[in-house]
């Protein structure tokens, strides 16, 4: 006898987590396969990286005053107490993988991309989950702005082929490490009146890191930094010539963009070059961002590497797909349609070693086949292009009956030898 209380026991995906049943993967299957089409014809390639790393890689990487490190990251001791954390972004982690693999070596820019899943314990937004997945890009070893500008545009390229109808590129620089202490002195002095009326995060930023107030969440902060100084004022001449030669190449390669004086990242490492490219979408519910990164010179030095310019970005691939049409299912071309499972299952089988996709109606129990009129229902349920029906008289010409289900009482027979060839000549 079934237990009651077992009946009524639900268990769920745990939250910001979510099933991606069959009809939905297929979008992802060829998302990704866009993805890796447009990154390889621009010369990346694909690398696959952990999915938990040492906590220490996270922490001297995205900086221990970010919200990555101090709220939303995935730490756990092992078996040896050792600090591992889930990864909560990718450009650190192939930072590590360039210098562990020693592609330093070669000759630059090394340009590699990933997909996968990531993991940040942070609020469940429409689109945005504590398990999500990205779409990667990062090249090392070239300090050009001419890469920067390849970078955003393949970024755009991949947008528009997915099916992105319209979206905006912001852009802006955060200098370097020679013009942006007089940066942070000058927005400190601007804010330090306000700061009794400004978010306790607002707060511990201010010493460690005040770039970084100004991508505060909370709006009524945000009302606060309308008039504050932007990176973009105190650039210095190597930055400026950067920041120049950027937005020229930008122009010539047909890139709209818009300067957003504002814009900096959540992460420590970024220096001159952000971007983010940005939808007004409503589906995108709060969040408007579809893509973000920029360059980060400095990262691969913080992990005992030498110094070595690099630039990248990382697209959300949930928020992505809120945003495109969903395809036409991928039906199965051929249905088997018997009298005798085993047949059927013989036929299919040999059918689909020859490349032609093929699916047949399995009984719930036993052996028996349900009637030809259930058989082929389940085939136009399906959206199968053919039928090939099997019954007893065409197993005693060894043959079968290969029926279109687009045209009414178009039929024809085919020796079972002939059938894979004959499938092809049709289709």
């Amino acid at each position: 006898m079934t237990n009651p209380e077992k009946m009524n026991i639900s268990i769920k995906p745990p939250r910001g987590t979510r099933d991606v049943l069959p009809a939905e993967s297929e979008q992802w299957q060829k998302l990704e396969e866009l993805a890796r089409k447009t990154l390889k014809s621009a010369g990346y390639k694909e690398i696959r990286l952990p999915i938990f790393e040492q906590t220490e890689l996270f922490c001297r990487t995205a900086g221990e005053g970010s919200d990555v490190v101090n709220k939303e990251m995935y730490t756990f001791a092992d078996k040896a107490d050792r600090s591992l954390t889930l990864r909560p972004e990718g450009t650190a982690q192939a930072a590590r993988a360039y210098l562990n693999s020693s592609m330093d070596r070669l000759r630059p820019p090394t340009k590699l991309f990933y997909m996968g899943q990531y993991f940040r314990n942070e609020a469940v937004q429409t689109g945005r989950y504590r398990q999500f997945n990205q779409l990667g890009l990062e090249a090392f070893g070239s300090a050009s702005p001419l890469l920067d500008a390849e970078t955003i545009a393949i970024a755009c390229d991949f947008l528009k082929k997915a099916g992105v109808a319209e979206f905006e590129v912001q852009i802006n620089s955060l200098g370097c490490s020679t013009c942006r202490p007089a940066y942070r002195e000058a927005l400190k002095e601007k804010l330090r009146d306000r700061l009794s009326t400004l978010c306790k995060d607002c707060c511990d930023r201010y010493e460690r890191n005040p770039l970084r107030m100004l991508d505060c969440k909370v709006e009524a902060d945000q009302e606060q930094f309308i008039d504050v100084p932007g990176p973009l004022d105190y650039l210095c001449a190597d930055c400026e010539s950067q920041w120049e030669a950027l937005t020229l190449a930008l122009g010539q390669l047909r890139v709209p963009f818009a300067v957003n004086r504002r814009l900096v990242r959540g992460l420590d490492y970024y220096t001159r070059t952000v971007f983010e490219i940005v939808s007004q979408d409503s589906r995108l519910g709060a969040q408007s961002t579809i893509a973000a990164g920029g360059r980060y010179d400095n990262l691969i030095e913080s992990l005992g590497g030498p110094p070595t310019p690099a630039v990248g970005w990382a697209v959300g691939l949930e928020r992505l797909l809120l945003l495109l049409e969903t395809p036409p299912t991928t039906n199965v071309d051929v249905f088997v349609v018997s009298t005798d499972v085993d047949v059927a299952l013989q036929v299919a089988t040999s059918l689909r070693q020859a490349g032609i996709s093929a699916d047949l109606d399995f009984p719930v129990t036993g052996t028996k086949s349900r009637s030809f009129t259930k058989q082929l229902q389940e085939a136009n349920k399906l959206g199968c292009r053919w039928a090939v029906i099997i019954g007893e008289n065409e197993l005693a010409k060894n043959e079968v009956a290969l029926k279109d289900m687009r045209i009414k009482g178009l039929q024809i027979s085919v020796p079972i030898a002939d059938l894979p060839k004959k499938l092809r000549e049709l289709t």
